[in-house]
């Protein structure tokens, strides 16, 4: 680059810094910074479109086009030249604006005159804010010079944009973390909160833009950079060399933090006029827009490794750590990209909701936070770049729907849905000591999902009439190591005393597909809900299996023990598991160990193969629990974890529901006592219907015990039969509104 255009561009930054701090409102300094980038570049137009919403950008501020035009054009996203920039997130540099493919005139602009058209995107760290356009009459193309010295601009526009210099006077400036914002995401736990804003890893802020000296800001950048490298150095041989995910993860960020190629484009930002942390975050910003286009999911991966890496520089060159001094609210939402369980569970119940940009309705956050019955709201993306500390925010975790700084009309509303939640709870409280008996007389035992030492207080509290399934892979994935089996036996143990005589029925290890341990190395799967998980770990690799079976029985100290072995496909894997249970019951015997009084041996039943086997298995197993979440799954071919899928299947389908029967039809035959455990079995509609069709015992979360009892106990369970069997004969394909149309009929 040459040296004129590295002091021409340091220049425009300082008179851009110096317009921005001057005093004015939005529109004064949006109006100010056009004249002077068009003045600066010696163009004859400078326009600033910014997002009005979504897919809508606004002509906010120009200089050569007519004043006029000014917040009444508007174009959708990808529309015109400058829609394009937007949706392309690239710039567009054409000497003949009107030839170029996708051209759009707009007359009430007067921009029929301007031949040359230079677009630039104005975005930060992946959120599209808007477009910054210079145009002149004389048809050329700008030079690579002009366009880097306008991308520059744009950046510090961006970052500017970001700290609110722009706020005015009701303009339609959309990127000010002012306005009320609604993100719609998917549910990972029922239940609504309101609460403040706790940003896990809290955004850095660059205040420092534009600087003066850039020999210092080199000295700087180089300095921070080593220290980087030396910390990743550092975390790699923690891991003693061992091929885990964790040290390859590290050797891509050594790769990302020894490149000279972005070291070299940060040191051209920096000669450009940046400091040296906007010089980072333009390339942060610049690398996620190419790789958000890659459909790659290697690629893609490669973009969280650059953050990660990109924000450990920020946080070295700014000082500013993850613990910024902040004090956390006395109502905190957490909101985070993703989180561990270990990270949640340091969090606790302090928390009243969890926000995630990611996440998954199966992953360790979601099952730590439905232990910890705390409403969580997953895939919300965006509102990292969008949520400061402090700010006011509604988790709807029923609807998948969050409300960052609410307009006191939706606040409002959404207490009044938090009063009648309330109310209900107190409602159900009366009936904890109440059994779920219909008024045809049938008793339903409702037992409750656990998974940690914090769910078993609810045991009494919910009315559940034992732990239908106690999750033990949480032990494991909370801990960097393989946890000692004395460490297991005093948890079982606790959990057996916990329950004071009340049944628990232990799943073993529960591991792969979306639940991989932190020390364990990732097989990489094209499919891995249907790949090397749960049972087929624990044959392939039996030593963990024994360790926790071991665990298991002497925790029980002559306790009755129920022990269930998950996704079990085949006869043979149950048979298999069985033995290796009894074997260890024989060794445990030789020892002189207590053993437990009573020990039943169970199946889940979550793979439709499992429902046509042999009549043997269904009378060597103690007990079959139908994990519903995993069987629909499988049975519909709709992944659980996809958003764009999951939703279509409904278990009130009426084919689902006839394989269902069969499979209680089966049980009843041999006399296998039977259960239905998942999401569904804790939703009152849902769970009425499992009941009408035979199901006698059904676990879920202890909050939704309340409301399933409550619905049970007002219903003639054999009427309602009668209305599914009479929907299901007149080719109803779904029930559901049969059944509800049913209750309404009931004054229900």
């Amino acid at each position: 680059m040459p040296e004129r255009t590295e002091s021409e561009s340091r220049k425009l930054l300082r008179r851009l810094r110096d317009t921005l701090a001057e005093p004015g409102a939005g529109q004064e300094r949006l109006d100010r910074i056009t004249h002077l980038i068009a003045d600066s570049m010696r163009s004859e137009v400078c326009s600033i479109y910014l997002f009005r919403d979504d897919e809508t950008l606004e002509l906010c501020a120009t200089e050569g086009l007519n004043p006029e035009s000014v917040h009444k054009t508007r174009m959708r996203l990808g529309e015109g030249l400058v829609g394009r920039v937007a949706k392309m997130s690239s710039p567009i540099n054409t000497a003949n604006a009107p030839a170029e493919k996708g051209f759009r005139y707009m007359p009430e602009t007067g921009e029929e005159i301007f031949s040359s058209f230079l677009g630039v995107p104005i975005q930060r760290l992946g959120e599209k804010l808007g477009v910054l356009v210079v145009q002149s009459k004389e048809a050329r193309a700008f030079s690579d010079d002009e366009v880097y010295a306008l991308e520059v601009v744009a950046m510090v526009v961006a970052e500017m944009t970001e700290l609110g210099a722009f706020v005015g006077e009701g303009e339609a400036l959309s990127a000010l973390h002012q306005q009320p914002v609604m993100f719609r995401g998917g549910t990972g736990q029922e239940g609504a909160a309101e609460g403040h804003v706790w940003l896990h890893e809290p955004r850095v802020v660059i205040t420092n833009p534009v600087a003066d000296d850039p020999a210092v800001e080199l000295e700087r950048l180089k300095q921070a950079v080593d220290t980087l490298r030396i910390s990743v150095d550092a975390m790699l041989t923690m891991t003693d060399g061992q091929d885990t995910e964790q040290s390859q993860v590290l050797e891509a960020y050594r790769m990302f933090a020894n490149s000279r190629g972005w070291m070299r484009r940060m040191e051209e930002d920096i000669a450009a006029g940046l400091s040296a942390e906007a010089a980072v975050e333009k390339e942060q910003s610049a690398a996620r827009a190419r790789l958000e286009t890659v459909p790659d999911p290697y690629l893609r991966d490669r973009l969280h490794d650059l953050d990660d890496l990109s924000n450990r520089l920020l946080r070295i060159l700014t000082g500013q750590g993850a613990d910024t001094g902040a004090e956390m609210p006395a109502d905190p939402i957490l909101v985070a990209r993703n989180i561990g369980p270990a990270e949640l569970l340091d969090y606790g119940r302090r928390l009243k909701g969890i926000v995630l940009e990611e996440g998954a309705v199966g992953s360790h956050a979601a099952i730590v936070a439905r232990a910890l019955a705390i409403p969580l709201v997953i895939h919300a993306e965006r509102i990292i770049t969008e949520a400061l500390n402090g700010d006011p925010i509604l988790v709807d975790g029923d609807q998948g729907i969050v409300h960052l700084r609410p307009e006191e009309t939706v606040a409002a509303a959404f207490r009044d849905k938090i009063a009648m939640q309330a109310q209900a709870q107190t409602r159900y409280a009366s009936l904890r000591d109440k059994p779920a008996t219909a008024k045809c007389g049938t008793t339903i035992a409702l037992q409750m999902n656990a998974g940690l030492m914090a769910d078993l207080p609810s045991l009494a509290g919910s009315g559940a009439e034992g732990v239908g399934l106690f999750r033990t892979e949480l032990q494991f994935l909370i801990r960097n190591h393989v946890p000692k089996r004395a460490e297991l036996a005093n948890i079982y143990s606790g959990v057996l005393d916990a329950a004071k005589g009340k049944r628990v029925v232990f799943r073993t290890l529960d591991i792969g597909s979306d639940k991989v341990l932190p020390y364990m190395k990732r097989v990489e799967e094209p499919n891995p809900a249907m790949g090397w998980r749960a049972i087929r770990v624990a044959l392939d690799k039996p030593g963990i299996m024994r360790m926790q079976l071991q665990a298991l029985l002497r925790a029980s100290g002559g306790r009755p023990l129920a022990v269930m072995f998950p996704f079990i496909t085949e006869f043979e894997e149950f048979r298999t598991a069985r033995q290796m249970l009894k074997d260890e019951v024989e060794r445990e015997r030789r020892l002189g160990h207590i053993l437990p009084d009573a020990l039943e041996v169970g199946a889940m039943l979550e793979t439709p193969s499992l429902a046509y086997a042999p009549k043997e298995f269904f009378e060597m197993a103690d007990f079959v629990s139908v994990g519903g979440n995993d069987l629909k799954q499988f049975f519909f071919a709709a992944d659980r974890e996809n958003e764009t899928v999951r939703r279509r299947y409904d278990m009130l389908n009426a084919s689902f529901l006839h394989f269902l029967c069969q499979i209680i039809e089966r049980c009843a035959e041999t006399r296998t006592p039977l259960s239905f455990c998942g999401e569904d079995a804790g939703r009152p509609i849902e769970a009425l219907t499992l009941a009408a069709i035979g199901f006698r015992t059904l676990s879920m979360r202890p909050a939704s015990i309340g409301p399933v009892k409550h619905l049970i106990r007002r219903v003639d369970l054999k009427e309602l039969r009668k209305v599914i069997e009479a929907e299901c004969k007149a080719g109803v394909t779904n029930i559901r509104a049969g059944v509800v149309n049913w209750l309404s009929k009931q004054d229900i």
